[in-house]
């Protein structure tokens, strides 16, 4: 009989997959082990104990058994479940399936124990915030990209020129350049930003609701939040695609 070490840890369920007939893998954000891809053997069988506990956005007290390629949930307790609200929203639900996206993409297995405790705690405070309807769905969504990105090393200057520091006519945003440019020294790679944008990528950033609360976030904001995402994680995040079409 061989003997699997066994290991306890919080996790959020960022996506699964299935695996033959009755099982799944499961992808999670743990606490303190960063990301995990496990097997949860039978769950999709109608008579599963934890199954259900099993599904995106679901957080769980989770004890893992350590396996050769992936490592098995061997019991899987409920904590929070955010599922519940999330899916019975079409748009709570986009903005959650876009969080987990850049979950999944920002953490890695090998992630410091540090680096993974902060990006969870960051990742359970927007999909609690989500499921109580604390703030709109975009300034959630949008405040937990530019936060995650920030954890992970990279926040944009917004307050003047990144080439010639001017404070004024700060109207182009450049993702390759690091933030915010003025008309005279903005690059082809640059987009269109206004005063607007960036007060609210401030706002967003620094988690300033009473700046945020009771307004759109404007298409700009949007647009810039894109194109910082998606140049630092090199690659088109879809589930941003999918809110764009909706804007």
């Amino acid at each position: 009989m061989i003997f699997m070490p066994l290991y306890n840890d919080e996790a959020v369920v960022l996506k699964t997959f299935p695996l033959g007939e009755a099982d799944r893998i499961v992808v999670m954000l743990t606490k303190k082990h960063g990301k995990i891809r496990a097997v949860a053997k039978g769950v999709r069988k109608i008579k599963s104990r934890f199954g259900a506990r099993l599904e995106p956005f679901m957080r769980v007290n989770a004890l893992f058994a350590t396996g050769r390629t992936f490592d098995v949930v061997s019991q899987a307790v409920l904590v929070s479940a955010y599922a519940e609200s999330i899916c019975a929203d079409y748009d709570l639900y986009s903005r959650a399936s876009m969080i987990a996206e850049i979950a999944d993409d920002l953490v890695s297995s090998s992630a410091q124990y540090q680096d993974s405790c902060m990006q969870y705690n960051l990742l359970v405070a927007a999909l609690s915030a989500l499921s109580r309807g604390l703030h709109s769905a975009d300034s959630i969504g949008f405040s937990y990209v530019l936060r995650a990105l920030k954890l992970a090393g990279w926040s944009p200057m917004l307050n003047e020129c990144v080439v010639c520091a001017t404070k004024d006519d700060l109207s182009y945003f450049s993702s390759c350049s690091g933030g915010v440019m003025c008309s005279k020294d903005h690059d082809l790679q640059s987009i269109k930003c206004n005063g607007l944008a960036r007060f609210q990528m401030i706002s967003l950033i620094n988690g300033d609701w009473k700046n945020i609360d009771g307004t759109d976030i404007d298409y700009l904001t949007y647009r810039c939040v894109e194109q910082w995402c998606e140049y630092y994680l090199e690659r088109p995040i879809k589930s941003m695609h999918l809110l764009e079409n909706n804007m």
